[in-house]
């Protein structure tokens, strides 16, 4: 009998450049050992620099393509990308909370996706709002410096009930990127990493599905947070263009 891969529940946007969104987590989250399933929260119109329109995807559809999952197979771990809309985030919500009656250490990683790198919005109404009820039942949160300060600082977060939160330095300036992680209950540790030339489309993404993904092996998050930030860097240092602009991550495995 073949082993069974643990499954990752991803709800993120559908990105027809393929480098960001759904495209991006099942790719990082596969290299890790594991198997993403995909629902859409929206599709959008985008190349691999910018966001020209996002269309949520209707929040019932979003509740269906999710239980059908939910209703055959054990979920591993939850990531989740844009939710496209506030009555999606609340969909979500309602999900991860049926999920964790039955395994309450359920494993849940956001990717606070505010505007893409051009800073062009990814959610329609609010998208700091939108977030508000997934803040309490995530475990840990992967903002940039920027998405950080618009959620109102890592403090705030952790008030909020997200039990960790990596702040990512991608956005910063210096030789070094300085990536840092800091718990409710004080606990902070900080990673640095070679600074890499280039922008980079579906970064964030990356990251934070290969912290999923490594969550739902069932590795501790110290450990899950270490090998996801050493396999991101391996795949921003490995991109690749595909028309002028953000380089692709190389996310597959050498």
């Amino acid at each position: 009998m073949q082993q069974r891969r643990p499954v990752v529940l991803v709800f993120a946007g559908l990105d027809p450049s393929g480098g960001a969104g759904l495209a991006a987590d099942i790719v990082a989250i596969a290299a890790q050992g594991a198997h993403a399933l995909p629902v859409i929260t929206a599709l959008t119109v985008q190349d691999n620099d910018r966001v020209f329109a996002v269309e949520p995807v209707a929040p019932d559809l979003l509740r269906r393509q999710a239980q059908a999952l939910i209703d055959k197979m054990l979920i591993s771990a939850v990531k989740i990308g844009i939710p496209g809309s506030a009555a999606n985030a609340a969909v979500i919500a309602q999900l991860i909370a049926q999920l964790r009656l039955a395994r309450p250490s359920l494993p849940v990683v956001l990717d606070p996706v505010l505007a893409s790198g051009h800073g062009d919005v990814l959610s329609t109404g609010d998208a700091v709002l939108a977030l508000a009820p997934l803040l309490a039942l995530t475990t840990v949160i992967v903002p940039n410096g920027p998405e950080a300060a618009a959620l109102g600082g890592e403090e705030h977060v952790l008030a909020q009930g997200c039990k960790h939160v990596l702040v990512t330095g991608g956005h910063g300036d210096g030789e070094e990127v300085l990536n840092r992680w800091l718990d409710a209950g004080g606990g902070e540790q900080a990673w640095r990493w070679p600074r890499l030339p280039g922008a980079f489309h579906g970064s964030g993404c990356t990251l934070a599905s290969a912290i999923a993904a490594r969550l739902a092996l069932g590795q501790p998050l110290a450990e899950a947070l270490a090998l996801a930030q050493s396999y991101c860097h391996a795949a921003l240092a490995g991109a690749y263009a595909i028309a002028p602009g953000q380089l692709i991550p190389q996310r597959f495995n050498d």
